[in-house]
Formats: C-alpha cells, structure tokens, sequence
C-alpha cells in the first residue's frame, strides 16, 4: 500500500509503499476513505508522544470502509463503512467495563501505539469496541475530521464541562478544536466567547456561533476582558490551544466554582504550567482533561450532526492528497489560515 512514511522525528517524511497490515484476531483492515491533519500529528511527528516506534506511518482522524475482519470480530463485517475514536480501549479492562474506554490503559492508537491512516490502509485493533457505524447522511470527509478534534471538544463541552443553557464558555484558541468547542457549545445554548490572536479566526469563530470575541494582541489582560464581557467570569473556560498563557488565563478567568477543561496537549516543554492554585482552592473551581471519546458516545454527537444543530463540515477548509499532505504535516505548529485539511486523495 502506499502510505506517509518517516524514520525519523522531525525529518522530512517521504511517500513510500510498505507492507500491508493484516487484521488481528479481534480487529480489521480499513480502506481509508479520508483522514484528518491535525496538530497532535505534528506532535508525533516531532516525536513528543513516547508511544512511537520508528519507522512510522502517522494519521489517526479517520473514515473508511472494512476490507478485512480478524476471526474474532463480532458486530463488523466487510463492506461497512466506519470510524474509530483515535483513542481506543482494550474492551478487558476495568476502567473500559465502566465506559471509559478514552482512558484505557492499554489503549490502542492509530498513528502514535501503531502505524496510522495516511496510508491507502489501516489496521485497527478491538474493533467490536470501538468501531462506530457511519450514518449515510455522513460523508467519509465530515466523519474523518470527528475522530479527534470535535469527538474530544464534544467530550469537553458536554461530558466534562456539563454546559448547559445560558452559560459563558471562554475559548482558549480557535483552531479546529476551539471552533469544535464552540460550534457545540452554541448548539446546547450556552454563549460562547471565542479567544485568538487572529481576526481570521475570530471571523470563523463568529460563524460558529460565538457571541463575543477577543483579539489577545489587542487587549491588555485577556482575563479581565472575559470577566467584563460575563460580568463576573466564565462558568466554563477551555484550552483549545496548549500553551502556558491559554492554560493560565483560562483557569484565572473562571467565576467561582467554574469549570476549566484542558483540551489543548501540553507537552514538551509546556508539560507544567503554571496555574493559579490559590483561586483553584479558594473559589472552588474544577480542572478537568479531555482525551478523546469513547465510541459509545458517538450516537449523541452524531444525534447533533444529523440534526443539523451542529455542523461540523463547515470546518473543513481543504480536501488534499496525500502527497500534499507532507508540507501541511510538518507545518501545523505555525497555525497558518482557518479550517481543517482533510486527506481524500490516496
């Protein structure tokens, strides 16, 4: 098959033929119909993520169809069109027994435990897990950018945040896991306020429902603007980005008893940041992470898609080859335009 391939962190990869992978007992091997860039690649592809052994195939926001099934696979046959969470449970363990399969720790995921989806092929693991089957009304470009960046906003938003009507949400970046965060945020009827250094962005924040916005170039405390534009702070403020200050400010913006979700990877040097305890305690706020979603909760996200509240298409802002993918992949840290690429072109 021909996939994206590098032998080392950070070197340039290069498009090769390699094996094709052959399904596991409990797994099988998807055609890969479109699958989404994104900066945790990049990430990987840096080698940030401990989980990679070299050589490796990356990608893992992916659609596609079965073209293989393990002797042990149940609910999935061939010619099913799927997705998968890009964090994925073993289906043994206790915390995947109590539904939490994001948090598994044997979890399987393409593109960081196991070569990934910028391949014309990719084998997945623990399929009757965590494969979910594909609506028609969905196409192979919208379910490949859910894998990460909307399925872990939706997760943040509505699981760990629990926002509901009228509440402020600040968002800490408007890439594609901000303008996720409040696309879904607006839908549940909160008020979202998008954060960014780009009017670009904030534009694209404001189509996505946001009712308020703040160019962090342009303010002298992006706190304080938060805390004037809510009157008092916001119930819920996430992450979106990874950074230090997005870290910081979206704790330090909250009102009391507020809710802060890390969505945004810190990791690097950024693994620490600072966080102002002393309000963490004192006002009672909650912290939590967000890392993907379990498969079994893809049928509430995928209620708002076909719903139309929540439109996530609107995102994707290119529809590349594989090929064109190499220069996107290695440039994703430098946050260039709005929107989402997604590979459709093998």
């Amino acid at each position: 098959m021909k996939a994206m391939y590098f032998e080392k962190f950070g070197q340039t990869p290069e498009i090769r033929n390699v094996p094709d992978p052959e399904p596991t007992f409990g797994g099988v091997v998807l055609q890969v119909a479109a699958t989404g860039l994104c900066r945790s690649d990049w990430h990987g592809w840096k080698g940030h993520d401990s989980d990679i052994n070299l050589p490796h195939v990356p990608g893992h926001e992916l659609a596609g169809k079965v073209v293989a099934t393990g002797k042990g696979v149940m609910r999935f046959k061939v010619g099913d069109r799927v997705t998968v969470p890009f964090v994925s449970g073993c289906g043994h363990c206790a915390e995947c027994h109590s539904g939490n399969q994001q948090v598994c720790p044997s979890q399987f995921q393409p593109g960081f435990t196991h070569w990934g989806s910028f391949a014309e092929l990719v084998g997945i693991d623990y399929a009757d897990t965590n494969l979910v089957h594909l609506p028609e009304e969905v196409d192979d470009a919208t379910a490949a950018s859910l894998g990460c960046r909307f399925a872990t906003s939706f997760r943040a938003v509505v699981d760990q945040a629990r926002t509901g009507p009228g509440d402020w949400v600040a968002v800490h970046g408007c890439g594609g896991v901000g303008l996720s965060a409040i696309m879904i945020a607006a839908a549940l009827g909160a008020n979202p306020i998008a954060i960014d250094l780009s009017e670009e962005k904030l534009e694209a924040a404001r189509q996505c429902g946001a009712v308020a916005c703040i160019n962090a170039a342009n303010v002298p405390d992006v706190v304080e603007a938060v805390r004037e534009i809510t009157k008092g702070g916001a119930h819920v403020s996430i992450d979106a980005l990874g950074h230090p200050t997005t870290c910081f400010n979206s704790i330090k913006n909250l009102r009391r008893r507020g809710r802060h979700v890390q969505v945004g990877l810190m990791v690097d040097d950024y693994a620490t940041p600072k966080i102002p305890m002393a309000q963490v305690i004192g006002h009672e706020l909650e912290i939590y992470g967000s890392h993907g979603m379990q498969a079994w909760r893809y049928d509430a996200m995928m209620a708002m898609i076909l719903s139309g509240k929540v439109k996530p298409q609107q995102m994707i802002s290119r529809r590349i080859s594989l090929e064109e993918a190499i220069p996107e992949l290695i440039t994703l840290d430098q946050a260039k335009g709005t929107g989402i690429s997604v590979i459709t072109r093998f």
